[in-house]
């Protein structure tokens, strides 16, 4: 381990205190909530210095790095659209920074290339993505990010002249995009960073047209709303959530021509999920309303209560995560357990089979426009990255479309299922992963994550940075914690809001599971997890420091009483809850790392992540966390702050900065864990 040859870099205490429902709440930090200040950008230049000194001189760095290059230095490919014998998607080369767009004539044609990011000369940070085709397979629209930003521009292609069109979007978020049918027009929602809030519209526009784009609905207040449309060509519906004063759900339809078909109001005063399809003039849609697991029902054209929707696909005990019509078939993804399976039924709801994935537990459908003659899949599991998948209605099989063809081949783990008693007797699933020498017997390294929220079910995925673990004798734990979706909607609900606490309670059970089994120590256990899983890990090291040696927290949140000021994060309020609430105030104080790091404590190592570009979970959280830590902590374990202006919420950042980043992260958890970093395998 080597020793730190710089002092920790001072954090100045300037205490601004709130009352919140009769209580003072002290933030001694408050000051690092401004990104854009000198003092802020003075003092993340001291806290990149500090870990750059830890994290240089790891020894094992350069190994590290090698290993890292060999899984991320291949070609892959993602965001697959298909329009009759037309196919679009990004492809990365091994060694670009960026993935291009090609296009492909035929399934097994030659792929073209269309758009190179690297060819608009705005550095590796720009990239670019395919979101939608024209019907007639001519115009591709797409999407072109800086960094990590959740934001971006948009523009249309016009795949025969090989010319960007003069027609785009501006900076923002396209929350929905449909062509019309006769792809010389298209409709629209989108929301400019920057604006004034003041009103949100679906918009139809012709192309080549100078002339203002028609509103076609609008409504007031869209900082506190949600718009998306529906389209079939022949219907266009438009989905509206509102979220203040509580979260509301309207649907509104108008048939074509619009003109003379203005929107009629379906849906209006509901509290609950709506995922509309316009298909064959039929109003399918996914909803929990009255089926806390999800099903799938047609809606009347029009006005109706819920009374009179028909149900098509009933609610089961599995909860249903993805579905999508494919020819004449609805094809249904549901989770079960630790397992993802693609049901098919007919178009009136009947079940007449299931989909053949190969043995790749994990399966995510591939967006397409509704009634496509085939569907995309991916599929992945802790041993295989994901690989995509085409399937056709009639097929005995999805056939492999592309696969990820690592440079140098990696072990076979296995992994293994168990279960273990939370604190309130609850049993909780966990699966162990690792070498067969490690699962066998004796007291290993470990590294443990989960989620715990948004209805979010945690089934085995390929990690590079959890398979170069393995190989170096690590065991994987992932507890199926309470918050998620593998058992149903209950499961989440049992830890949502007011009830969160039972998510962490799990996750440290499952640690202590660990323990009292033998399986590791606190000297040779690291937690890590990004977003609302940093928030996990987070409470996980503030809560129990001494169940643990490391912790990592990538983007997370933090600061739960003033999360909900920042960017649009006070649409979490249903499932988070907010300080503004009294009874909301009182679990989020409890659990709040932020509020509950404790002056001469010993803590284990810590690795904060954070950017500039992140307008999901502000990089204030993991600021205002690494002063406090720092300030508080007793022990000699580091408290590093890894900090980037370009990295934020989106996966988009250039390989040689992922291969540095992923290697920053392996370098921390091998050195704190002890692991001999090398290609080992037990016989």
């Amino acid at each position: 381990m080597p020793k730190l040859t710089v002092p920790v870099p001072l954090s100045p205490v300037e205490t601004v205190t709130d009352v919140l429902h009769g209580l003072s709440i002290a933030d001694p930090y408050r000051w690092l909530e401004n990104q854009r200040s000198s003092a802020t950008r003075g003092w993340i230049a001291a806290q990149t210095h500090y870990a750059r000194n830890y994290l240089d001189a790891i020894p094992a760095r350069q190994e590290i790095r090698t290993r890292v290059r060999e899984f991320l230095e291949v070609e892959t490919y993602d965001s697959i659209l298909s329009v009759g014998e037309r196919y679009f998607f990004r492809k990365r080369m091994p060694h670009d920074e960026q993935p291009c767009i090609y296009m492909r004539q035929g399934p097994h044609g030659k792929d073209e290339l269309l758009l190179d990011p690297a060819s608009r000369g705005t550095g590796p940070y720009t990239s670019v993505k395919p979101l939608r085709v024209s019907p007639n397979a001519r115009f591709l629209v797409y999407e072109i990010k800086q960094g990590g930003e959740r934001a971006g521009t948009f523009e249309i292609l016009d795949v025969e002249t090989h010319e960007v069109v003069p027609d785009r979007l501006p900076y923002g978020h396209l929350r929905s995009f449909w062509f019309a049918s006769d792809s010389n027009s298209f409709f629209y929602a989108h929301q400019s960073v920057g604006d004034n809030g003041s009103s949100l519209a679906a918009r139809h526009h012709v192309l080549g047209s100078t002339d203002p784009d028609r509103v076609l609905l609008e409504v007031t207040e869209s900082k506190a709303a949600r718009m998306y449309l529906a389209s079939d060509g022949n219907q266009l519906g438009v989905l509206l959530y509102r979220f203040v004063p509580t979260r509301t759900t309207e649907f509104h339809f108008s048939q074509y021509p619009l003109s003379r078909n203005p929107f009629s109001p379906l849906v209006t005063g509901l509290d609950c999920s709506l995922g509309p399809v316009l298909w064959k003039n039929r109003i399918l849609a996914l909803t929990d309303q009255g089926a806390p697991n999800l099903r799938i029902v047609e809606i009347p054209s029009s006005p109706a209560t819920p009374d009179d929707w028909k149900v098509v696909i009933p609610e089961t005990d599995a909860r249903i995560r993805y579905w999508t019509i494919c020819g004449d078939s609805i094809l249904v993804l549901y989770v079960l357990g630790t397992r993802t399976l693609v049901q098919i039924f007919d178009e009136g709801g009947q079940h007449v089979g299931e989909v053949p994935f190969p043995d790749r537990p994990t399966i995510r459908w591939i967006p397409a426009v509704p009634g496509a003659s085939e569907a995309f899949f991916e599929a992945e599991s802790f041993n295989a990255p994901p690989v995509i998948y085409r399937y056709r209605p009639g097929l005995r099989a999805p056939e492999s479309w592309t696969e990820v063809k690592l440079r140098d081949g990696f072990e076979s783990f296995v992994s293994r299922e168990f279960s273990y008693a939370s604190i309130d007797g609850t049993s909780i699933a966990i699966t162990l992963v690792g070498r067969p020498d490690v699962l066998a017997s004796g007291t290993h390294p470990a590294i443990m994550t989960s989620y715990g929220g948004f209805a979010a079910p945690m089934t085995p995925q390929f990690s590079v940075f959890v398979t170069c673990l393995l190989e170096w004798g690590c065991l994987f734990a992932l507890p199926h914690i309470r918050g998620g979706s593998e058992f149903g909607a209950s499961w989440h609900e049992a830890a949502r809001a007011r009830r969160r606490q039972l998510a962490f309670d799990d996750f440290l059970a499952a640690a202590e599971w660990l323990i009292s089994t033998g399986r590791t120590a606190p000297s040779r256990l690291a937690i890590f997890g990004g977003s609302h899983s940093g928030l996990l890990a987070g409470v996980a090291f503030t809560q129990r420091p001494e169940l643990f040696k490391a912790a990592m927290c990538i983007a997370p949140l933090l600061d739960m009483l003033r999360y909900h000021l920042f960017d649009q994060a006070y649409l979490w309020k249903d499932e988070l809850g907010t300080a503004e609430d009294p009874a909301d105030f009182s679990a989020l104080l409890r659990y709040s790392p932020y509020h509950n790091v404790r002056h001469g404590t010993d803590y284990p190592a810590l690795l904060l992540v954070a950017g500039d570009a992140d307008s999901n979970c502000n990089a204030l959280h993991a600021r205002k966390m690494a002063a406090r830590v720092q300030a508080a902590n007793a022990s000699e374990n580091p408290v590093l702050l890894d900090y980037s202006v370009h990295r934020g919420h989106s996966a988009v950042l250039p390989l040689s900065m992922r291969i540095d980043a992923l290697t920053d992260r392996l370098n921390f958890v091998c050195d704190q864990l002890g692991l001999s970093v090398g290609r080992t395998t037990a016989k």
